[in-house]
């Protein structure tokens, strides 16, 4: 065994400085707490101008307030996790190492395309780890016979690709990622890559064609599974073996033996509801476990590939501890992406989240489920309670199935079938959670509520990497999504203070709501953009004068919390344009994604729509990608956000021209020196919206607003002006 049990596989240590960051925020809550004192003891009276816009301002400075207060309690104390995988090597012989079962997620062949997805496949078929104890499952919702060629073809290269990994070593192990971002003149590296740029061209010659040949469908027989009448939405279960790892035939270039590889499109039918990702998943947790059942299962989208070829290994020291990891039911990596840009321009990164949100969170004993790059254990995910669970302190051995591979694919396509469900658990007690379109949050709170902790690991280099958004429209409706999705479950039975009571613990419960209440902190936000400048064109004060002892707490709560998101971000590895990025990211989202998923998740509670899954586009026009490089903001769409993103960025900048007009003109005024306060905040706005006015007013490429948006903002910016009179 080498080391005695013992000697823990992962340590755990709280982060310093946290009594110094206490303090500090008890001072920026008393200075909030000043505020509201100031709010509510000068409310105008009734009939008094600009009593309504001091209320809603004084309602979203409460909305600011509480919100802070909650994610001021996910740093109160945070803890970091570090696994130990060389004990875990010198404890375990590869004999005695647990199966993997790895789930990749894709649904559309045209957004998600498979020379893309089957490099996130290769990847996680040369782990650093036994290759027979590895089964890799394809989940193609598109149900492409594209997609299954690609897969096909993979197959055949990773004969040469597992040794290649193997002999030198290499990281990453995505081809794509590898051969774009290393060179070598040895011959076999030349070699290997060739055979990499000939499979990648064949599958691209095969999107192109968009069919499948006759001579190509004469190579394997799951061709058969698709016919002129087979489409996305409509097909039966189509279940592949490509690879059987049980076969010793099935080795590669140096006699290793492959790991097992599956492809499944589950059955879709018209008439019956298909719970997008959260079902593929499902059927994947039954169909592996009559193939395979391996204990612990990775889940991936297409998009992520492996970046640590001991990724396995490192999330295996949490679950194998000894002591404390029988108590563990996933650990989720964090999301990190390989096409960010320097100062991250749409904000797409997540370091301060990562290093310190997700961190505080997990302090508390459970960490989010966010969909991809998280390991689970099977009976946890599969509805499990902790105290139901059994520990076993027995090595791990491979399933014998002595079933031959078209018995297994019967078996499996049964369970894929879109009629398995009706009647049983799976949805709501089993397996990732119906109803919401971020189930894996929501699925996330339920194993928590089971009485299972969970671990969020975040290494030093980063396990997995995908593609983020490289347009703002694109970036934008991904936050619609997620901000609408987290919401729908604050409102459902699984919101962590109903769903949560004296199961999980309060920290969590607060740490959820960080992320749950993304979508209502568009209200106050919308209000602090909107209601100051109109104001200012009428010379209604809604702030303290400068001179006034009631203008240090607005001062202070402010610039302290600026100052120590600076410090955070910069510490977390963001430069400082990157930040400023990510606060001018962040009004946008509020004020546009962010509100249309409120406004959807309203409509679905009065039932008037129901829940929809968009998924996000991995593909971008070159055109695109190269303003992304160059950091330019691409503003060109038509899209409804953008229209009002133009139009509030006009607002702002007409408040602050007639603010500014005001105190000129009435210099000596007592009113115009209470103006002050709200032409600084209009002002910052406008300095925010900098690239927005270029696009509307300056830049002539593709990138900048469209005609049609102009003309709409401009318009709807003098309307609400108009507003005025009314205040």
């Amino acid at each position: 065994m080498g080391e005695g049990k013992q000697v823990p596989l992962f340590e755990s240590k709280e982060a310093r400085f946290r009594l110094v960051y206490k303090l500090f925020a008890s001072t920026i809550f008393a200075a909030i707490c000043w505020i509201w004192v100031y709010r509510f003891t000068n409310i105008p009276r009734a009939g008094e101008q600009g009593r309504w816009p001091w209320i809603a301002i004084s309602m979203s400075e409460l909305g600011f307030g509480l919100y802070w207060i909650i994610t001021s309690c996910v740093r109160w104390k945070i803890v970091f996790h570090s696994p130990f995988k060389q004990r875990l090597s010198n404890r375990y012989d590869e004999d005695k190492l647990p199966p993997m079962d790895i789930f990749v997620c894709t649904a559309d062949p045209l957004k998600e395309p498979p020379s893309l997805v089957i490099n996130t496949v290769l990847s996680v078929m040369s782990y650093n780890y036994p290759p027979e104890k590895l089964s890799i499952y394809l989940s193609d919702d598109g149900g492409s016979e594209l997609t299954f060629y690609a897969l096909l073809r993979a197959s055949d290269f990773s004969k040469h690709w597992l040794p290649f990994c193997r002999r030198f070593n290499i990281e990453p192990r995505s081809p794509e990622a590898y051969f774009s971002g290393h060179h070598s003149d040895d011959k076999e590296w030349l070699s290997i890559k060739k055979l990499y740029e000939e499979m990648k061209t064949q599958i691209e010659s095969v999107e192109n064609m968009d069919k499948i040949s006759e001579d190509m469908r004469k190579q394997h027989r799951g061709f058969a599974e698709w016919n002129s009448k087979t489409t996305k939405q409509d097909h039966q279960s189509i279940v592949q073996i490509i690879i059987d790892g049980r076969d010793r035939s099935a080795v590669d270039d140096d006699g290793f033996q492959l790991p097992t590889l599956v492809y499944m499109a589950r059955e879709k039918r018209p008439n019956h509801p298909h719970n997008f990702k959260a079902g593929a998943m499902n059927a994947l947790i039954r169909l592996s476990s009559v193939i395979s059942n391996a204990p612990f299962i990775l889940n991936l989208d297409c998009d992520m590939y492996t970046n640590d070829a001991d990724a396995v290994k490192e999330a295996l020291c949490f679950f194998m501890d000894e002591d404390k990891g029988h108590e563990i039911s996933h650990v989720q990596f964090p999301q990190d992406f390989y096409n960010i840009t320097k100062n991250d321009l749409y904000g797409n990164s997540f370091p301060v989240i990562n290093k310190l949100e997700m961190t505080g969170i997990c302090a508390h004993g459970a960490a989010m489920y966010n969909g991809t790059g998280c390991f689970h254990r099977r009976e946890s995910i599969t509805g499990m309670h902790f105290k139901d669970y059994k520990p076993k302190h027995d090595s791990y051995s491979k399933r014998e199935d002595k079933r031959t591979v078209d018995e297994l694919i019967d078996a499996s396509k049964v369970l894929a079938d879109c009629t398995y469900e009706q009647g049983t658990l799976w949805g709501k007690q089993m397996g990732l959670v119906y109803g919401v379109s971020v189930e894996d949050v929501c699925t996330g709170i339920a194993i928590a509520g089971r009485g299972w902790k969970s671990i969020h690991y975040n290494p030093e280099r980063p396990a997995f990497l995908g593609i983020a958004p490289a347009t703002l429209e694109v970036a934008l409706v991904q936050q619609t999504r997620w901000s609408e999705g987290l919401l729908q479950i604050f409102f459902s039975k699984y919101c962590p203070f109903t769903y949560g009571y004296r199961k999980i613990k309060l920290g969590v419960q607060m740490g959820y709501c960080v992320y749950l209440l993304w979508a209502p902190l568009s209200l106050p936000s919308l209000c602090y953009v909107i209601v100051p400048p109109i104001c200012l064109l009428k010379g209604i004060p809604l702030f303290p004068q400068l001179t006034s002892l009631w203008f240090l707490p607005f001062a202070y709560a402010f610039l302290a919390n600026a100052a120590y998101s600076l410090c955070e971000g910069l510490s977390c590895g963001q430069t400082f344009k990157g930040w400023w990025n990510l606060q001018r990211m962040r009004l946008i989202r509020r004020t546009t994604a962010y509100f249309i998923g409120f406004v959807d998740v309203i409509r679905k509670q009065l039932g008037l729509s129901q829940t929809k899954f968009v998924l996000t586009d991995k593909e971008a026009s070159e055109d695109a990608l190269r303003r992304y490089e160059q950091e330019v903001f691409d503003f060109g769409s038509s899209s409804v956000m953008f229209t009002m993103i133009a139009t509030l960025a006009l607002l702002n900048l007409f408040g602050f021209i007639g603010g500014m007009k005001s105190v000129i003109m009435d210099m000596n005024s007592n009113n115009s020196s209470q103006l002050i306060l709200q032409i600084m905040l209009t002002a910052l706005i406008t300095i925010v919206n900098k690239p927005i006015y270029e696009a509307l007013f300056i830049r002539n490429d593709k990138g900048r607003f469209p005609s049609s948006v102009i003309v709409k903002s401009m318009l709807l910016a003098s309307l609400t002006c108009c507003l005025v009179p009314l205040l």
